[in-house]
């Protein structure tokens, strides 16, 4: 019997698809748009999910918008600027122009608030510091509109961002008390106690 000696032919693989080429400037555009919406700051892993972009590409994109808002890039100094906070990033007018920004929305605001920004001032009022999650749990509703008003015309602020989950707990102004004609908050009528406070809803599942 005779033997072939040649080895034995290699078995075919399939060839390996070549990764797919990033566009850093899609990336940017499409990180931008999502930056535009957000209420919360989001971590670089949140973003690039939402622009189903890798990490290093979406970190490369966020160092190319701050440099390019801080007029780095050659352009002009934008008014507002893209800020990490609590270990997520979220964009932010400057606080040189807060006062312009302020006094336009105050001018623009109605005179009265709705009967939704009341209720969600008075949880607030009350809980403070309380996140937005937490009001919405309480109210059953979501709140962020309502909280974009009562912040815009100075009657709560931002106190301070959990490090760990990066939401912003908010609390009420002096501006709340001048309107109210009261001192200090210890001034505030007692919640009845016939009355759901909504402090369980706080453990419970947070409205989307």
């Amino acid at each position: 019997m005779t033997v072939d000696p040649s080895p034995p032919a290699a078995a075919t693989e399939a060839p390996t698809p070549a990764p797919r080429a990033v566009d850093p400037a899609s990336v940017a555009r499409r990180l931008e748009a999502i930056l535009l919406v957000l209420e919360e700051p989001q971590s670089l892993v949140s973003l690039a999910a939402a622009v189903a972009a890798p990490v290093p590409a979406v970190r490369q994109a966020v160092e190319a918008l701050v440099a390019d808002y801080d007029g780095e890039s050659g352009g002009p100094r934008r008014g507002f600027e893209l800020r990490e906070v609590g270990g997520g990033w979220r964009l932010y007018v400057r606080e040189e122009y807060d006062d312009v920004v302020g006094e336009f929305v105050n001018t623009q605001a109605p005179s009265r608030l709705s009967q939704a920004a009341l209720e969600t001032l008075a949880v607030i009022a009350y809980k403070q510091p309380v996140t937005r999650g937490q009001v919405a749990s309480i109210r059953a509703v979501n709140v962020d509109s309502v909280v974009r008003t009562l912040l815009a015309r100075g009657l709560i602020t931002e106190v301070f961002t959990d490090p760990d989950t990066g939401a912003i707990h908010y609390g009420t102004t002096d501006q709340l008390l001048v309107n109210l004609g009261i001192n200090s908050l210890d001034e505030l009528p007692h919640i009845s106690p016939l009355l759901d406070d909504g402090a369980d809803g706080f453990d419970g599942e947070v409205l989307k």
